[in-house]
C-alpha cells in the first residue's frame, strides 16, 4: 500500500495540474467560457499598461496572456501526467508564476477576492514541493531492515539498539490528584 506522503503528493499534483489546464486554457481561448475569456483579457491589457517595462520589452498584453497561459497548460500536463522529477521542475515553475501574478494583481491595485484563488493555489503548489521533496523517514526502513552484519561475527563489540520509548517509560502506579 501507499504511503500517506506518496497519495498526498500524487493528489495534489493531479488536483493542481487539472486546474492549471484549465486555467490556462481559459487563457488561450474563449471555448471553455466566453466571459472569462474576456475578463482575461481585460486583465492582462491593465498589467501591460502597469508595467510599461513590458512594453520596452516589445510584450503586449496577448502575447503575454498567451505565453502564461501556454506554460500554464504545459505545466499542468506535467504535473497531471509525467511521473518522477519534471512534476517538481513544474510545480516549482508554476510557483513562479502563481507570484508573478500576484505581483500583477497587486500592481493594478485589484481586491484582495480578485486573486484570492492565486494566494490558496500558490500555497497548495508550495505545499506539495515541500512534501515532495522531504527526504523520506529513515526510521522506519531501519527497524524493518535487518542488521547489515547479521550472522558474522563482527558484531560483538557493538553496543544494542536503543530503547523505544515504551520500554524508557517508568513502570508503576500514576498518581492522579
Amino acid at each position: 500500500m501507499a504511503s500517506p506522503r506518496t497519495v498526498t503528493v500524487v493528489a495534489l499534483s493531479v488536483a493542481l495540474g487539472l486546474f492549471f489546464v484549465f486555467m490556462g486554457t481559459i487563457k488561450l481561448t474563449p471555448r471553455l467560457s466566453k466571459d472569462a475569456y474576456s475578463e482575461m483579457k481585460r486583465a492582462y491589457k491593465s498589467y501591460v499598461r502597469a508595467l510599461p517595462l513590458l512594453k520596452k520589452m516589445g510584450i503586449n498584453s496577448i502575447l503575454l496572456r498567451k505565453s502564461i497561459g501556454a506554460l500554464e497548460v504545459a505545466c499542468g500536463i506535467v504535473m497531471t501526467l509525467v511521473p518522477g522529477r519534471p512534476k517538481d521542475v513544474a510545480n516549482f515553475f508554476l510557483l513562479l508564476l502563481v507570484l508573478a501574478v500576484l505581483f500583477f494583481h497587486q500592481l493594478v491595485g485589484d481586491p484582495l477576492k480578485r486573486y484570492a484563488h492565486a494566494l490558496v493555489f500558490g500555497i497548495l503548489l508550495t505545499c506539495r514541493l515541500l512534501i515532495a521533496r522531504k527526504p523520506e523517514d529513515r526510521s522506519s526502513e531501519k527497524k524493518s531492515s535487518p542488521p547489515e552484519n547479521a550472522g558474522s561475527d563482527s558484531n560483538v563489540g557493538n553496543t544494542e539498539e536503543q530503547p523505544s520509548l515504551y520500554e524508557k517509560a517508568p513502570q508503576g502506579k500514576m498518581k492522579l490528584s
